[in-house]
């Protein structure tokens, strides 16, 4: 144990790691926030990770048993740092697991609601996922809406051309938000 600490983390302890800050930072595109309409508020970057982190697990299924564990420590990443983030925002101890519990209940509740709107080819279900869990009513919500739903089939699909294999390894390749359809872009690698 004393050598892992002074030694570091293996690979594979570090892939989730890895996971998670490049779905934040594909989270953190500025396309969203300008051109989509997403909120540029705590809320609004939560809902944006949850969705890419939401796209990640929805990846790693395929993996068996190795890619469910992965999903599981990826899952433990996001609520650690959301336990970190709500403490550096001032949230008292006492409130922070009670925020926790309801913002993972919430993130199942937005899982099932996407895969649902991915299993189908209609965009309608994704649409109101999306402007149900992310977009504030607008005038433009139901345009951002179908911006947001056409970016996440294109991500979605990115990561299923993806090999299982870079995917588990901490490669990741997405959409850029603002990209034409059908351009990918190599967001990272461990």
């Amino acid at each position: 144990m004393i050598w892992k600490r002074i030694f570091g983390r293996s690979r594979d302890e570090d892939t989730p790691y890895v996971l998670y800050g490049l779905l934040v930072g594909q989270a953190r595109s500025a396309a969203f926030y300008r051109d989509m309409g997403v909120p540029d508020t705590a809320e609004g970057r939560f809902e944006m990770v949850a969705l890419h982190v939401f796209l990640a697990l929805r990846r790693l299924r395929a993996g068996g048993e190795t890619g469910k564990e992965l999903a599981q420590r990826l899952f433990d990443v996001m609520f650690d740092d959301m336990d970190q983030t709500l403490r550096e925002m001032g949230v008292g101890d006492l409130s922070v697991g009670k925020k926790i519990k309801a913002m993972a209940s919430s993130f199942y509740g937005r899982m099932q609601a996407y895969d649902e709107g991915l299993a189908g080819m209609d965009d309608g279900k994704l649409e109101a996922a999306l402007r149900r869990n992310i977009l504030p009513e607008t005038a433009t919500s139901r345009a951002n809406a179908a911006a947001l739903a056409m970016y996440v089939r294109r991500a979605e699909g990115s990561l299923a051309a993806q090999p299982l294999s870079d995917v588990m390894a901490g490669r990741i390749v997405f959409t850029p938000p603002d990209a034409p359809p059908g351009q990918l872009a190599a967001v990272g690698a461990l």
